[in-house]
């Protein structure tokens, strides 16, 4: 731990961003995840389940919580799966 009073609050401050971070990568994680079963499982919620994905990974992005190469990623391979599903 650090001795200078600054770098002190500096660590707490980190630590707690950190924990909210994480926190904030997990909920995406699992709008991604509920996404990507809907639009496997051809169910009839999965428009929207993506739609809603999309907007958090969009509003992550923005928020620097990921890269926005990252997010262009994962936007298409939803979207990819999502129109895959409805094909067939």
């Amino acid at each position: 731990m650090a001795n200078i009073k600054s770098s002190k609050k500096r660590v707490l401050i980190a630590r707690k961003r950190a924990a909210a971070n994480k926190a904030k990568r997990s909920a995406l994680r699992t709008y991604i995840k509920k996404a990507r079963n809907a639009a496997t499982d051809n169910a009839p919620e999965a428009a929207e389940a993506v739609r809603v994905a999309i907007k958090k990974i969009d509003q992550a992005a923005a928020k620097g919580l990921i890269h926005k190469n990252t997010a262009a990623r994962k936007k298409s391979k939803l979207a990819k799966a999502l129109n895959a599903s409805v094909s067939q």
